[in-house]
């Protein structure tokens, strides 16, 4: 199993420069004030397919060998992965197998659909996507790329970290959502190479609290029955991204509904960009006062800006 390293961060910045934005880092004086820290946000919103997803695609889609491009890749996702592999593979003129739930969103089903990304519809149990992923693959030969489990992938990720420190330098503190924990690992791989002194907090729903309890048991627990409006992390930590999660990861706290909610809102207002539940977990946690953050230089990477507009929370 290999654990990427900081090194395949630049490799991957390198290779996906041509196809990925470079996305910006804004501030806000209004919630500055209001958290007495000085915020910079990576709006990871304004990446192709809306989310930081893109990166570790399309690092994964162009690391491929040709012989192993031309047989195409595939994966199971129903979310944001699922649009980030289906677009990349187009860029390279290779076929993306996306096997989705049934009961995936209409507006997912069609992003994939409008990205090229050739769709095998299951049932919507774990075990049925993994099933029919592996016919999929038996079928195709394409190569399969997990959507945080994976080196080039995290990699990927790590490189929206490396372009904030590159443009506004060190940082005391960095935040960031975990889910699966591939932005969060590809981050920290950034964090304490380019910024040796900046500690690294991962930020997860209390009502989808996994990772918090792999982190502080020091052993991975599933994640079961999560409830929680940050749709983007449901899902359990990656063997991979546990690594080195262990190894450079500072702490993990849990956000409430309410702050998460509080948050996402406040980004609206403030800033005026849309970001989803998920972003606006890092920032709910300053406000819940899980991160301090008062005199402090603080990163926090908005992760995506894919919802659905008429279920707003608020």
């Amino acid at each position: 199993m290999k654990i990427p390293e900081f090194g395949d961060v630049v490799a991957a910045h390198a290779r996906i420069a041509p196809y990925v934005h470079r996305t910006p880092l804004y501030s806000s004086e209004s919630i500055n004030a209001i958290t007495g820290g000085e915020l910079f946000f990576k709006c990871e919103n304004f990446q192709k397919v809306g989310a930081f997803k893109f990166r570790g695609a399309c690092n994964a889609v162009f690391s491929l060998s040709e012989e192993e491009a031309a047989r195409g890749v595939a994966t199971h996702s129903s979310g944001n992965h699922a649009a980030a592999l289906a677009l990349a593979a187009r860029m390279r003129g290779i076929p993306a197998y996306i096997v989705m739930p049934r009961t995936a969103p209409e507006i997912k089903k069609k992003a994939v659909a409008g990205y090229g990304g050739i769709i095998t519809y299951c049932e919507p149990t774990l075990q049925a996507r993994e099933e029919t992923l592996a016919g999929v693959v038996a079928q195709t030969g394409a190569a399969i790329v997990h959507p945080y489990d994976n080196a080039w992938v995290i990699a990927g990720q790590g490189t929206a970290a490396k372009e904030m420190i590159e443009d506004a330098g060190s940082f005391d503190l960095i935040l960031a959502p975990v889910g699966g924990g591939g932005l969060l690992s590809g981050t920290a791989l950034s964090a304490k190479a380019l910024s040796p002194g900046c500690r690294v907090i991962a930020t997860e729903p209390a009502g989808a609290d996994d990772a918090f309890r792999s982190f502080h048991a020091g052993k991975i627990f599933p994640s079961e029955n999560p409830v929680t409006i940050a749709d983007g992390l449901l899902t359990s930590l990656g063997q991979r991204n546990f690594a080195i999660i262990m190894d450079k990861v500072d702490d993990i706290v849990i956000v409430s509904e309410e702050k998460i909610i509080e948050a996402m809102r406040l980004v609206w207002e403030r800033m005026k960009i849309i970001i989803e539940p998920s972003s606006a977990v890092p920032l709910g946690a300053i406000l819940e006062g899980k991160a301090e953050v008062a005199g402090l230089k603080t990163g926090i990477i908005l992760s995506g800006g894919n919802l659905d507009l008429g279920k707003l929370p608020f």
